[in-house]
């Protein structure tokens, strides 16, 4: 590949390819052939410039997360002081209307704090490369004592095999299989819930499944639901940001992986992960 002079006197790119035509083992002469790849070539370069230019909107995106979610902690924090406060001194003043006023100001300072929260985790994913050998069973070991009390609660049953020691970062991998057990948790159905994790090495990864029998996703929506504030229930129905499963699928490609579902609606959801046995 090479920069040659085209007949209007311009430079473009050409790939310029030859073989030997051989007689009694020797080269007699060469055959060869040259191909204008110059729009070829421009587009790739062009795709190469919006590459950058998109990874670095990106990591722009990333840091504007962080910052204004870690600024607005503190105010969010004042303004439910003073509604708490508020509330105390005006207690015996307040009818009905007022106290249903407050309620739903409490609700949004709430679910604006879980939003500042999850989008602070999600920006810091992938900040320090602190990668090293992590036993997978001692993280479900500690997950299910972090869960113990919403475990029993919803009489959720959780199997597991043996599962093997990774090179990761230990509290990323936390929060990857805690965020999919909860999810399993969340939108679970009326029968008895039943979570079961597997792992199994293909081609120099490790595939991770965790699967439940819940309520199940449409196939719709199964590239959709990774997306950042992606919902497919209202918040009457389930709370949360629809942060979670994209803070799973940034931990997942942080580690070389990749992750995906396979659900029917009304059956229940596998979701598997794949993470590198060498990083």
């Amino acid at each position: 590949m090479r920069l040659r002079r085209a007949r209007d006197g311009a430079f473009r790119w050409h790939l310029v390819k030859a073989v030997p035509e051989l007689k009694n083992g020797e080269s007699i002469s060469w055959i060869a052939s040259c191909t204008d790849i110059d729009n070829i070539k421009k587009t790739e370069e062009s795709l190469k410039g919006l590459s950058r230019e998109l990874n670095r909107s990106n990591k722009e995106l990333e840091e504007y997360a962080y910052v204004a979610s870690h600024d607005l902690k503190e105010p969010l924090h004042v303004v439910s002081s003073f509604v708490h406060l508020l509330e105390k001194r005006f207690q015996l003043k307040l009818d009905d209307r007022d106290r249903q006023y407050l309620t739903y100001i409490k609700e949004g300072i709430a679910q604006a704090q879980r939003l500042i929260k999850d989008l602070l985790e999600y920006s810091c994913i992938g900040k320090k490369k602190s990668f090293e050998t992590v036993d997978v069973n001692s993280i479900l070991t500690e997950i299910l004592t972090n869960l113990k009390i919403i475990i029993e609660e919803a009489g959720t049953t959780i199997e597991y095999m043996p599962l093997p020691k990774i090179t990761a970062n230990y509290l990323e991998m936390v929060q990857l299989f805690q965020n999919l057990i909860t999810n399993a948790i969340k939108y679970r159905s009326q029968r008895p819930l039943e979570i079961q994790i597997t792992a199994s090495s293909q081609q120099g990864m490790w595939i991770f499944s965790i699967k439940d029998n819940g309520i199940g996703i449409d196939s719709r929506y199964k590239d959709r639901i990774f997306d950042m504030f992606q919902r497919l229930h209202g918040k009457d129905e389930y709370s949360g940001t629809g942060i979670g499963l994209a803070i799973c699928k940034k931990i997942v490609e942080n580690h070389g992986g990749k992750i995906w579902i396979d659900s029917t609606v009304g059956q229940g959801t596998t979701f598997y992960f794949s993470i590198k046995q060498e990083i």
